[in-house]
């Protein structure tokens, strides 16, 4: 149960976007914008950097349905997710592009802190082909997802042990985005 009075059956981020809409449509401008607008990233590897960042940050529900989200990108095959979970575990180890494994390297540092991005890291990055716009990108993601992921767990919210509820909400939201939604409904617990 969340540590606030939120719209019964609306897990995770729903129940509180749900509950503040003045804060809902900017932040879900905000995420439409980093996971669905212009930038030299794809959607999958943007979802991956955030489901990155969000297991990083033991968020199980941001974790979950932007590891669903990402693999929906790529294909939504048992492959895809068996990528990303060892992405999650070990990105030096997983099968992805040297310029990915520089950038979730970035990531991995904004998630604990900021400061500890170094021109080396930078550097890394560029030398494996990263733009100063992924480079950016990836910055501004993982931290947009400290932020989300702080909101979600701050309030207590609940958070569904469900599978399918996982894939289906990552299989909407790679279809339809961010700010293109129908009402949430509630679920059963």
């Amino acid at each position: 149960m969340a540590y606030i009075t939120v719209p019964e059956g609306l897990p995770g981020i729903r129940g509180l976007l749900t509950f503040s809409p003045e804060t809902a449509k900017p932040m879900g401008e905000l995420a439409q914008t980093l996971m669905r607008g212009a930038s030299p990233l794809t959607m999958a590897q943007r979802e991956m950097i955030a489901a990155f960042v969000s297991s990083r940050n033991h968020c199980d529900y941001c974790d979950r349905c932007h590891t669903a989200i990402a693999a929906e990108h790529l294909g939504g095959s048992d492959d895809d997710y068996a990528l990303l979970q060892q992405v999650r575990r070990d990105p030096e180890g997983a099968p992805i592009s040297a310029k990915m494994k520089a950038l979730l390297a970035i990531a991995g540092k904004v998630q604990q802190d900021g400061k500890l991005v170094t021109a080396a890291d930078v550097e890394r990055a560029r030398a494996e082909g990263a733009t100063d716009k992924e480079i950016h990108d990836v910055v501004l993601i993982a931290a947009a997802f400290c932020m989300f992921n702080r909101y979600v767990d701050g309030l207590g919210t609940w958070q569904p042990d469900d599978p399918p509820f996982y894939k289906e909400a990552g299989r909407m939201t790679a279809e339809r985005g961010y700010t293109n939604r129908e009402p949430y409904r509630p679920l059963e617990r």
